[in-house]
């Protein structure tokens, strides 16, 4: 192994205390962390254009030998500097004001690299002239800044492109050959990687197209096999755990299933042999339920929750929200009421007595399932025998957090589900710890919601509609993105809205407010009263978007919905069309980018969750869409997610190859070094 880095960025050449004072505000701190701080884009500055044919507006680069250096003094405070340049088509001029310590960087009769835009106005007047170019001599070395492929980086205030591009380029030369190749040799071999050293110079200063593509995919391969390394080598420390092995409870399963009013889809009758295979191995179950708004999934776990419970183990259902938890609590008390099974909740919202009765049950073993929020992992609750662990829209949920309630028992089933479709090879990539399950299909008879974009000229028509919707014995909601006006973000809020429906246009009606500053109480009085049919129309902001199940609410105004995203539009949509009757979201937007656009257009196009996330991901990209640290899996800095999924293919296959042979970590321990590292980090 080579000599190791300097630890701090200061001892580069260029840099020193001030410089490394700068660099720290871009997390820049080890000169490791320069040689991996890419560039954001690349400008080609390697053709040079004959002055002759140059034109305004274009980024150009020119070379030529200097005729002329004249400096300028037009009053105090103000001097220019022209520098006069040919490459024998013709002349161009660049000119610095204020700068006139630049006069001695140039030499009458020696060649420079200018690059920059050209002057509109000395256009008109038929000369030649771009102020403030980027500027090289030639044959002073390697061209750094000009007359090649240069690297553009993220900055901040202090540190110009050209004293970083200056920095890294130091670093490079310096310290390259330094860093450890952490990739077997047998892989570069397979794949035809380049070395490491040869890989960070290709992502900063290229040599060619070819050059920046081949340092690309071999760090990005890097990196997806450092990531599949890390998800495999959890998974496999589980799978090395012992688990509990539950027997098949038999009758009590069968009775549930003919209780309900409907036969169990294909794809939920799939999943649910999957899930129960896993319940009865004894090594602990790890598995991602990933299905549609509405196609089933809370069955599916309420079946391993009775099977877990049959077997004498207390099972918990962990959701987001307060509201989703009071919903998830109040339909499986009703599921499994005649089971004999005793449920409990327990949420922020309870009050000490009852938070305190909760918990003494739950210790006592006097209750079978216990439902609630983020309160089901505090450190003083202690469960009698934890069987199985329920998460419900793992998205909201950190890595951390699903630890934390698992090592609640010892090692019980982990059953997390989530509505948020995921392409399969994205899903293998976030939870390669876990094993997925998919429901693809919605149950029969639920037609479609059929999606409409108003502008805010259509509103007095949309409320006819839904006036007419209501007299038929239907209920709505309307969301809104704010809870209360704001003078700086230009959106109608819920309790603006709340005042205009119930005092002009819906006066007749009752009208329900719901929102996350109420109390505890409070939501769950309002729910209530929408789920009873008190309320006609329910305004709301978007503590509405997970789970909540009003089957006779069948319209849903999103208002200023360009300012949600595409997933958060197609969950919001999910809260109709539960029912039986035809169901209708209504988008009230004024787009004013075409990204808002885009994502209207796609809502009104399709219903189909996997499709919407798909256009969702190109849209905004995956970290956005996942928050990848709330995943517990580190950021990428090269690969892409979306666009790398051969090279997610082939890393899973080789990091599958790796994780599974024997005494792998001392077989490569600079892999093993990273991948412990990665995992402290996340």
């Amino acid at each position: 192994m080579m000599k190791e880095l300097p630890k701090s960025v200061q001892f580069i050449k260029g840099v020193g205390p001030r410089y490394a004072g700068i660099l720290a505000k871009l997390n820049i701190e080890t000169v490791e962390d320069l040689l991996y701080y890419f560039p954001r884009d690349y400008q080609d500055r390697s053709h040079f254009t004959p002055i002759k044919y140059i034109r305004p507006g274009e980024e150009l680069t020119v070379r030529g030998e200097v005729l002329k250096v004249a400096e300028q003094r037009l009053r105090r405070g103000l001097s220019i500097l022209r520098v006069t340049i040919t490459d024998g088509t013709d002349v161009l001029n660049g000119v610095w004001f204020n700068q006139p310590y630049l006069k001695n960087k140039f030499k009458k009769g020696q060649a420079y690299i200018f690059n920059g835009k050209l002057n509109e106005k000395s256009w008109q007047f038929k000369k030649k002239e771009i102020n403030n170019p980027v500027f090289e001599e030639l044959d002073a070395g390697e061209n750094i800044h000009t007359g090649r492929v240069v690297p553009i980086y993220p900055l901040t205030s202090g540190i110009t492109q050209k004293r970083l591009r200056q920095i890294v380029y130091n670093a490079l030369n310096d310290y390259a050959c330094h860093l450890d190749d952490i990739l077997p040799g047998f892989l570069k071999e397979k794949y035809g990687f380049l070395d490491i050293a040869e890989s960070i110079r290709g992502l900063h200063f290229p040599d060619d197209r070819n050059h920046y593509i081949k340092a690309r995919s071999r760090l990005a391969f890097e990196e997806l096999l450092l990531l599949q390394l890390l998800v495999l080598k959890r998974k496999r420390g589980i799978s090395q755990e012992r688990g509990i092995k539950h027997r098949d409870p038999g009758r009590v399963l069968e009775d549930f299933l003919n209780s309900l009013a409907f036969e169990l889809t294909p794809a939920q009758k799939r999943v649910w042999s999957e899930i129960k295979n896993d319940l009865e191995r004894d090594i602990p179950m790890q598995r991602l339920l990933q299905g549609d708004v509405g196609s089933g999934k809370t069955i599916i776990a309420t079946l391993a929750l009775i099977e877990t419970m049959a077997n004498g183990f207390q099972g918990v259902f962990m959701a987001p929200t307060e509201i989703l938890a009071e919903q998830h609590y109040l339909k499986l008390s009703e599921l499994l009421g005649n089971l004999g099974f005793k449920v409990r909740l327990l949420v922020g919202g309870l009050n000490q007595g009852e938070r305190q009765e909760v918990e003494k049950e739950i210790k006592a073993n006097e209750v079978d399932l216990i439902i609630g929020t983020h309160a089901l992992f505090q450190e003083k609750i202690t469960y009698h025998r934890l069987g199985l662990v329920v998460i419900d829209e793992q998205h909201r949920f950190g890595v951390e957090q699903r630890f934390r309630l698992k090592n609640k028992g010892e090692n019980p089933d982990l059953l997390v589900m989530t509505a948020t479709p995921i392409p399969r090879t994205l899903a293998l990539t976030l939870y390669g710890d876990l094993d997925l399950s998919i429901i693809d299909q919605l149950p029969p008879g639920r037609s479609p919601v059929i999606t409409t974009w108003r502008n805010e000229e259509a509103r007095p028509g949309v409320y006819r509609f839904v006036k007419d919707k209501i007299k038929e014995g239907r209920q709505a909601y309307v969301v809104c993105p704010l809870i209360e006006p704001s003078d700086e973000l230009k959106a109608i809020s819920a309790l603006e809205m709340q005042d205009r429906l119930a005092g002009d246009i819906f006066k007749d009606f009752k009208i329900g407010l719901l929102h996350g500053k109420l109390t505890s109480e409070e939501k769950k009085a309002v729910m209530e009263e929408f789920r009873d049919g008190k309320i006609d129309i329910l305004v709301s902001t978007t503590v509405v978007e997970v789970g909540v199940d009003v089957p006779n609410a069948s319209i849903i105004i999103i208002e200023n919905a360009e300012r949600f995203g595409l997933a958060q539009l197609h969950q919001l949509r999910g809260r109709v069309g539960r029912g039986r009757h035809q169901s209708y979201c209504i988008l009230i937007a004024n787009p004013t980018t075409e990204e808002s656009r885009q994502r209207l257009k796609v809502m009104t196009a399709t219903g189909d969750g996997f499709q919407i996330a798909e256009e969702d991901l190109k849209i905004r990209g995956p970290g956005e869409f996942f928050g990848t640290r709330q995943h517990g899996i580190p950021d990428l800095k090269v690969a892409n997610i979306l666009k790398d999924q051969k090279l997610i293919n082939l890393s899973r296959k080789e990091a599958e190859a790796i994780i599974y042979e024997e005494n792998w970590e001392e077989k490569y321990p600079l892999l093993k070094k990273k991948v412990d590292e990665l995992e402290l980090k996340v």
